[in-house]
């Protein structure tokens, strides 16, 4: 199909290596407008935990939400919250890894600390339950010491392991969209932050 003025430009290389500066600048002009709707894509994807249990007493987007209210409702900031929402987003993706899905979303736009807390959060979490399935309960023991240990085991013992709650009056998706796009709009730490910045 030739390209006419419905056809968006791109750029003309066939392998990188051939790519030019112009080449790049077309690339660079859709970037910012795809990277603009990430929150768009991430509540597209919590939705996608609606109604899936897993055997859990409430569904997986309950629990992430139920989980952010009693971080909000506790006074913990903004960003805070967003990871608490986020925390599992990865179960659909990546079973056998959820922490590091959620934790590769939102580490360009959250603190160091926070990023660490939702990575880890899934090791600290097994304290709950762990030993149940003939695994070890204290496998969080070998991040003692570390500077964020204290924060991931609250997040999991104040927030996480209760928010399993029915009967819990859990706010909506629509509650948290505003905080969710307000601290995914724009990266604190990324690789192309400094082309980003200019």
């Amino acid at each position: 199909m030739p390209d006419d003025a419905r056809t968006p430009q791109r750029a003309k290389f066939r392998a990188m290596e051939e790519g030019t500066a112009e080449d790049w600048s077309v690339i660079a002009g859709h970037f910012m407008p795809f990277a603009a709707k990430v929150a768009d894509r991430v509540i597209d994807h919590l939705k996608l935990l609606d109604g899936d249990y897993g055997g859990f007493p409430v569904d997986r987007l309950t629990h992430c939400l139920q989980t952010a209210a009693r971080a909000e409702a506790d006074g913990q900031d903004e960003e805070y919250v967003v990871c608490a929402l986020l925390h599992d987003i990865g179960d659909t993706l990546g079973p056998y890894n959820h922490p590091d899905v959620a934790a590769s979303i939102i580490q360009p736009f959250v603190s160091e600390s926070h990023h660490w807390m939702v990575k880890h959060h899934g090791i600290f979490q097994g304290y709950y339950f762990f030993h149940h399935l003939g695994m070890d309960r204290d496998m969080r023991d070998q991040f003692k010491g570390h500077e964020n240990y204290d924060l991931t085991e609250e997040f999991c013992r104040k927030y996480d392991q209760m928010a399993f709650d029915p009967d819990y009056v859990t706010p909506d998706l629509a509650h948290y969209e505003p905080a969710l796009r307000c601290v995914l709009a724009a990266p604190k730490q990324s690789v192309y932050k400094a082309a980003l910045d200019e």
